[in-house]
């Protein structure tokens, strides 16, 4: 998981470094912004002083109005100013410095401009497309689509579909495999009991993070609520209690992100320690039980960076890949060698007839900037999932897809999202589930018939982070597959979240894992089928008691935990409901609206209208 904070170094580039040139010598009367943006941008001298006035100005707009879709659009065209006059990438990454310190500390945005800058510029400087058109793809939700030819594409299908029978729905009691779910254990090796955990970096709870203020700012033992990754002790204690409680697990899916939050202070060897380290301690807690990985965004180093082929072979992303591929083997067959090494994606065969696909949602990711360049299914992956999901359906298999970045999320790419949903939509009767991580949250995604969007077709399910980062509890998920002898579905035909509550484990120094709840049981739902879900998405709209159910199960029972209001409640059902990424008005008109019917008919009510 990552937050738009690290995108303001990078786009709110507009102060030149050179004298004798100033914004006033470019016209900007086309740029569509206002008049206090105008007048803001032209009032910036050429060599900038962060005490100015215009300084305290961006920095008062960035606190009130967060990064906007308008501030974006100024920092990417006046970067391609700054770049057309002539300035050298090291007199722009003195302003990304002075920029930055609006919001982070010194310390970090020097390590900002080391470890991201030389990417960004590089890549910004090979864009062709507008400001509008680059903001929208990195945005999300928080700016309107802008159509964009050079990221418009659609991957081939097969045109026969099999059709899905109804003798293939799960029983409802039916022998099953367990399996292990984990996912986003950030694992810090620098976490430090008593160290400060409000320090007001993006990342704190270590001895560089300072001494508290007082008692209560000190990070606990065995985690913190705060912006704090997982100590090596939490991930220990969570892996001997899953040993002991679940000796009978049939194996485990592990969706990725490895490193902790440290973003700024991150290279590529320290990455590679994190993740030898954290396979070293999945491999001695499950010695004889298979694992089956998918890489996330945090995995790199820059963060979310994923060059694609048109990156030159400095920035390639090899270094990270031959080692996956050298970790990951102990688990894949030999035969998933080659696209690990080409693209962290790879297809194995599970049981006679099951199958499971780990995709590299990165590829989709929008703060992987690289895609600015060319999105077009990169590394072939899309491609290559469909052929695989063709030679499944033709050998009567079933498959379960495994990833980081849910594709419903608006930090996928559009482009990549809905062609992802067309693969789903046509191979509904051969993937039987599909499982994600990165939110840190404990939910869910539906897809649905594109044909008639009332009709749910698959579920992608979202399993907590190990990581408490932020104001959440520790937690994994289980899953029961059904494994019936005679034709087994490999529906889910049952999950729980197990949670640590981080308060009572810093209090009274005795971590207790436990069941927070069993989706049937909390739910009272007869099966898990999308149908179902779809179901209990309609139910929480009308009944306040069980949205308020999903709502303490979606933070894992965090004490800290925000209020959530009609717009809070808006967007996480909408979230559900949402498999394809930003299309929020055609999945969820219905639920705003049947929201707002019953606020409009209650306040009739008090008034008497």
């Amino acid at each position: 998981m990552i937050t738009r904070q690290w995108l303001v170094p990078f786009l709110l580039i507009i102060a030149p470094g050179t004298s004798g040139f100033t914004l006033r010598d470019v016209d900007i009367t086309n740029w569509n912004y206002g008049k206090d943006s105008v007048d803001l941008i032209e009032g910036i001298p050429g060599s900038l002083d962060p005490s100015s006035p215009v300084v305290g100005r961006l920095r008062r707009s960035i606190l009130d109005v967060g990064f906007s879709c308008t501030i974006c659009e100024i920092g990417v065209n006046l970067l391609r100013v700054h770049t057309n006059a002539g300035l050298t990438d090291e007199e722009v990454m003195g302003q990304i410095k002075v920029f930055c310190m609006l919001q982070l500390s010194a310390e970090v945005c020097d390590g900002v401009n080391r470890v991201f800058a030389p990417e960004v510029i590089y890549i910004l400087k090979r864009v062709k497309t507008t400001s509008s058109q680059i903001c929208g793809m990195i945005m999300g939700d928080a700016c309107n689509y802008v159509d964009n030819p050079s990221h418009d594409w659609k991957i081939s299908l097969p045109p026969i579909k099999k059709p899905l029978q109804a003798s293939e729905m799960a029983k409802p009691e039916v022998k099953t495999l367990k399996v292990l779910h984990i996912s986003d254990t950030h694992y810090d090796p620098l976490y430090e009991e008593g160290a400060n955990a409000d320090c007001g970096d993006p990342l704190c709870c270590r001895a560089s993070s300072g001494r508290p203020a007082s008692p209560g700012a000190g990070a606990g033992k065995w985690g913190d609520y705060r912006k704090c990754d997982t100590p090596k002790r939490t991930l220990d204690h969570m892996l001997q209690h899953i040993q002991e409680t679940h000796p009978d697990i049939a194996y485990i899916i592990w969706t990725g992100d490895l490193p902790p939050h440290d973003s700024w202070n991150q290279t590529r060897e320290e990455n590679l320690d994190n993740l030898r380290a954290t396979v070293a301690e999945m491999t001695e807690a499950f010695p004889n039980v298979s694992i089956f990985p998918a890489l996330g965004n945090h995995e790199s180093a820059p963060v979310n960076s994923f060059p694609t082929k048109y990156a030159p072979s400095e920035y390639n992303i090899f270094w990270l890949y031959d080692e996956l591929d050298k970790q990951w083997q102990r688990w894949l067959p030999r035969g998933a060698s080659g696209t690990v090494k080409r693209g962290a994606f790879y297809s194995v065969l599970v049981r006679p007839a099951f199958r499971i696909i780990s995709v590299n949602t990165n590829y989709c990711n929008d703060k992987n900037f690289w895609l600015l360049i060319n999105s077009t299914d990169p590394a072939d992956e899309l491609q290559w999932l469909i052929d695989e999901l063709q030679g499944a359906e033709n050998r009567s298999e079933k498959v379960h897809i495994i990833g980081h970045m849910p594709p419903g999320t608006s930090e996928c790419l559009k482009v990549w999202s809905a062609n992802y949903y067309r693969i789903i939509n046509r191979y509904e009767s051969t993937i039987a589930a599909q499982f994600f991580g990165h939110t840190h949250y404990d939910e869910f995604e539906l897809f649905y018939d594109m044909k008639n969007i009332t009709r749910p077709v698959s579920v992608a399910y979202v399993g907590p982070s190990v990581s408490p980062y932020e104001n959440l509890n520790p937690g994994y998920r289980i899953y029961y597959i059904d494994d019936d002898e005679a034709s087994p579905t490999r529906q889910v035909v049952d999950h729980e979240t197990w949670i640590m509550n981080l308060d009572d484990a810093n209090f009274h120094d005795s971590p207790t894992w436990y069941r927070l709840y069993s989706a049937r049981d909390a739910y009272e739902m007869s099966s898990l089928r999308p149908d179902d879900w779809n179901s209990l998405i309609n139910r929480m709209i009308d009944d306040a008691d069980l949205f308020y159910v999903y709502y303490k199960h979606y933070h894992k029972n965090s004490p800290v935990r925000p209020r959530c209001d009609t717009k809070c409640k808006k967007r996480l059902l909408c979230d559900l409901r949402n498999g394809r990424s930003r299309d929020r008005d055609l999945f969820c008109r219905t639920i705003n609206q049947r929201i707002d019917s019953q606020y409009f008919f209650n306040w009739r009510n008090l008034f008497r209208i």
